[in-house]
């Protein structure tokens, strides 16, 4: 591997996903500028015993529209649904594997992960052990379990031969496994990667385990306005599912094979709150380090930043920390910027969240307009940023940040920017 002397600039260029909102980059888009919910009751299991019934489910998704039966049933669907993302991908950006070199293959990276992984197979391999013993757990239970296997498939199917593995850092999993790869790129080590996040915890376990948190909205009586980031009246997450895969290259490598180009990474930022295993640090200051660590990394003065896309869970102190770290950070600016939580569309999708929220905010940049954040109804003084209320806002959009923050104290923020030659 060659190691660059000067970092190498690192674009986009290709995007896949699939999510409540819709099984494209299309219908994902066209769901956020509507202002479309994509709660509703869950449909995966019976939730009569459950304080949340209402989830983001993928609505209409069927394996067998994509996989033949045996190639199925050596997935758990945090699988499934990544490998179709990343198939979508592959096909957006027109890097054609098949008429690529090993050579050039042996320097495309897959690192995809998931905050929690295979917990549909765990519970039911659980349930057959418990029922008949060991000798009815499938040969398949571990494979399909561990996090990392959505990179395994995806580099088998491609034959890409790069840096294969995963980053598992709960909601942060999505920007930590983007941030590895750009720091790869920029040092020459790859010249191409898919990565991203993924996720399938709607079922008993993933319900009972964050209600048992109390982490989850229990507005039962209206699923479509429980995510609520920054409204007074919030009190929790909606739990979502889906994946968002993205494809990454070095400029050069993209412009050699006259790639399309979405947008630029130009910096990303990392830290811990060191405070709590579930609660956010109250005054944001792991937020803040890893935002002023993304701004020092992208050579970006703080007004610099015209939209953020905040991690914004609809959860009582989450949001109120995220936006105590945005003032921490930008100071005046705060006021001035475009902020917005896509999670009151699409629900929280753990692993996946920063895949598709870096989709989004690459997309705010591409048509120069911030998707919202609906179900505003009652101010909080706490929270008196511009969130994007209620409707899409036209403007330009030249550099755009995504915070994802996870379990444990895990801080990220990525920064893109409008390419230019």
């Amino acid at each position: 591997m060659a190691i660059q002397d000067k970092p190498r600039r690192v674009v986009v260029t290709g995007m896949g996903m699939l999510t409540p909102l819709g099984h494209s980059l299309d219908e994902f888009w066209d769901g956020l500028m509507k202002g479309r919910s994509g709660a509703a009751p869950i449909t995966h299991f019976d939730t009569e015993r459950f304080a949340t019934k209402f989830a983001c489910e993928l609505k209409g998704f069927d394996p067998m529209d994509h996989f033949d039966r045996r190639e199925a049933r050596k997935m758990d669907p945090f699988a499934q649904y990544a490998v179709v993302a990343a198939v979508q991908a592959v096909e957006d950006s027109g890097l054609a594997p098949e008429r690529m070199s090993q050579d050039e293959r042996d320097r495309v990276a897959v690192i995809i992960g998931s905050g929690i992984g295979g917990i549909q197979v765990f519970l039911e391999q659980t349930s057959a052990y418990l029922g008949k013993g060991p000798r009815r757990i499938s040969p398949f239970f571990i494979p399909k379990l561990i996090p990392d296997i959505v990179s395994g498939h995806i580099s088998i199917r491609y034959k890409f031969r790069g840096p294969n593995y995963c980053v598992v850092s709960a909601c942060a999993t999505g920007n930590n496994n983007i941030s590895d790869v750009y720091m790869m790129m920029q040092r020459g080590m790859i010249d191409a990667a898919l990565c991203g996040g993924t996720e399938a915890a709607i079922s008993e376990l993933g319900i009972g385990g964050f209600n048992a948190l109390r982490a989850l909205s229990t507005r039962n009586e209206d699923p479509a306005a429980a995510s609520r980031p920054f409204d007074k009246t919030r009190d929790g997450f909606v739990l979502g599912e889906g994946a968002g895969v993205l494809v990454i290259e070095s400029l050069e490598h993209a412009q050699a094979r006259e790639a399309q180009i979405y947008a630029e990474i130009i910096g990303i930022g990392m830290s811990a709150d060191a405070n709590h295993i579930t609660a956010p640090d109250p005054e944001g200051s792991g937020a803040t380090l890893a935002m002023r660590n993304m701004l020092a990394d992208a050579h970006l003065a703080p007004e610099e930043v015209d939209y953020l896309n905040m991690h914004g869970t609809s959860t009582p102190l989450g949001d109120i920390a995220e936006t105590k770290s945005v003032k921490n950070v930008f100071g005046s600016h705060a006021y001035r910027m475009n902020l917005s939580s896509t999670k009151s569309m699409t629900g929280h999708l753990l692993g996946a969240a920063g895949a598709v929220e870096a989709i989004a905010t690459i997309q705010a940049i591409r048509n120069d307009c911030v998707p919202p954040t609906i179900n505003f109804v009652h101010p909080d003084p706490e929270c008196d940023l511009n969130y994007t209320f209620n409707t899409p806002q036209k403007r330009p959009v030249n550099v755009a940040v995504s915070n994802a923050f996870g379990f444990g104290g895990h801080n990220t923020s990525v920064a893109f920017r409008k390419f230019e030659e």
